[in-house]
């Protein structure tokens, strides 16, 4: 496999802006080959800056969004669709002046929505999930882009979870840009077996995140790595690993994914020991 690591601006910063490229020396140092940058807000962004700043120590950038209630494209008002549609355009736009080719997130629906709706209901937020990807997936073949569908876990959403659920989503909106991001926290908790559910992604696979099953540091918790990295050996994926966690000192931040106290001494010590044990793990036979 060929394999490169990454690490989320998520891990220090929230909302990431032009300033915050001040991380991209000790993420240079530290080892890592590319940085997940979190587009929260796009108006945040001098984009010819950071594209500098990224060949200046040659990082190469991921482009992840992010999906709050007014970014909802399931919800009953199209008015909020179209918000979700521009914010999407403004992220296209960051992913074709840095030079990425996906952009990667939860985007079928808001972060959050977790409810207990009944079948019928379910399949309408299905279908117009599916209607409203197609509309934006349009937009990104003709920008040369994908979209990363990540599925989250059922306290963050009840629309896809798992991997065959997003795979079932992909194949109803049937276009050559929508591929998929799995992400090791939210599989610990939803898939029955690691391997088996990148097995089920295949080459629709195209990005991946890590953190412990707790949130923390890569390699202190219960997550079947033995089980991940044979999946991701038997799909020869070739794309990047990112280490995926949040700050707790951003409290808006951390009362979102509800990390209450720090995992580690610092940010950097568990970016660090983080990529360490990625390295080790993944050269392990």
């Amino acid at each position: 496999m060929e394999i490169k690591f990454a690490v989320s601006t998520w891990l220090w910063a929230s909302p990431f802006t032009t300033e915050h490229i001040a991380l991209f020396p000790k993420i240079k140092k530290m080892g890592f080959h590319g940085v997940e940058i979190a587009v929260e807000d796009p108006d945040l962004l001098d984009l010819k800056t950071i594209k500098t700043a990224l060949a200046d120590h040659q990082l190469i950038p991921i482009i992840c969004g992010a999906f709050g209630p007014s970014r909802d494209l399931t919800h009953v008002d199209p008015a909020i669709h179209q918000e979700c549609f521009d914010y999407i355009k403004r992220c296209f736009d960051v992913c074709n002046y840095l030079d990425t080719n996906f952009l990667a997130g939860p985007i079928y629906s808001a972060v959050g929505k977790a409810r207990r709706l009944s079948n019928e209901d379910r399949k309408k937020e299905f279908d117009l999930a599916v209607l409203n990807l197609q509309k934006v997936c349009h937009q990104a073949q003709r920008r040369s882009l994908s979209i990363a569908i990540e599925p989250l876990n059922r306290f963050e959403t009840d629309l896809i979870n798992t991997c065959s659920d997003v795979v079932k989503l992909i194949q109803y909106i049937d276009s050559p840009s929508a591929k998929i991001l799995l992400d090791s926290f939210h599989m610990t908790l939803e898939e029955c077996d690691l391997a088996d559910a990148l097995k089920t992604a295949g080459d629709q696979l195209i990005h991946i995140q890590v953190s412990e099953n707790h949130r923390g540091v890569p390699g202190t918790g219960q997550t079947h790595w033995d089980r991940l990295k044979t999946g991701l050996t038997a799909i020869d994926y070739k794309g990047f690993i990112s280490i995926e966690s949040f700050t707790p000192h951003i409290q808006e931040l951390a009362d979102a994914v509800c990390i209450w106290k720090p995992f580690t001494d610092s940010q950097d010590t568990f970016a660090a020991q983080g990529l360490s044990f990625l390295k080790e793990w993944i050269k392990t036979p």
